[in-house]
């Protein structure tokens, strides 16, 4: 149960306490002190907080405080003031963010001739890094070995290779001949993509490379890490390899 508290975004003690009136009932502060182990100015200062969250409640008899664990059905409710109160700051960070997106974008113009480097950690980092390939206006050229990439993200490229086709973004791949890479080269007519296999099995590699605009994209799959260069003549250079290697397997 505390586990899923937390989830919810209480702490180890907010946690503690509210299960503990759950279990109680109405109680004092020195009650609550006893049972949880818990100074009383603790217990003074989380009770506020569960108070602020609206999952419990206090009230005086005699002139002693008691504290009370609202019915659980108001975990759904903070949820849902949690839910309001994030959309709200984000809608606000957003605005903010297109209000400051024209001075960015002039100082990243300010010295267009220095390549710039971006690196991308984990899933969350990789795909981001894939979605910038979405922003192309020229065609993109892979090495793929799409066995490596379907054990990293299963889910993830079916679905974007038909956002890739709906924008109109075509293909050209060069897959390791395996399996998977048959498989997906099935699928070439909807996704917009011309394939050829490396014609033996054994040439193998693992990480892939995406060239697009002035950008070239290189993922580890088994590190976990994607990079993207952007310089003109970087990019220019791999599509001068990647046409003469398209070529070579046609003979």
């Amino acid at each position: 149960m505390k586990q899923s508290l937390y989830a919810l975004g209480f702490s180890e003690r907010e946690a503690t306490i509210y299960l503990a009136l759950l279990t109680l009932g109405a109680s004092k502060s020195i009650e609550l002190a006893r049972y949880t182990g818990y100074t009383r100015p603790t217990i003074y200062d989380v009770v506020e907080k569960l108070i602020h969250k609206g999952v419990i409640s206090k009230y005086k008899k005699r002139n002693i405080t008691f504290f009370n664990a609202q019915d659980p059905q108001k975990l759904i409710e903070y949820l849902e003031r949690e839910l309001v109160e994030v959309d709200t700051r984000l809608k606000n960070q957003k605005r903010q963010m297109q209000e400051l997106l024209p001075v960015l974008q002039s100082l990243s113009r300010s010295n267009t001739t220095r390549p710039k480097v971006q690196f991308f950690e984990g899933e969350k980092g990789m795909r981001e890094a894939y979605e910038d390939t979405l922003t192309t206006k020229d065609k993109i050229l892979a090495y793929t070995n799409v066995e490596e990439m379907v054990k990293v993200f299963p889910n993830f490229f079916p679905a974007y290779f038909q956002r890739r086709a709906a924008k109109r973004i075509p293909t050209d791949a060069i897959f390791v001949n395996n399996a998977a890479g048959q498989e997906r080269a099935s699928h070439d007519l909807t996704e917009l993509r011309r394939t050829k296999f490396l014609p033996d099995p054994a040439d193998i590699w693992y990480p892939e490379v995406k060239v697009y605009d002035d950008k070239v994209l290189i993922t580890s799959w088994r590190e976990k890490i994607a990079v993207i260069i952007q310089s003109r003549e970087y990019a220019d250079l791999q599509r001068v390899i990647f046409q003469a290697l398209w070529e070579k397997l046609d003979e």
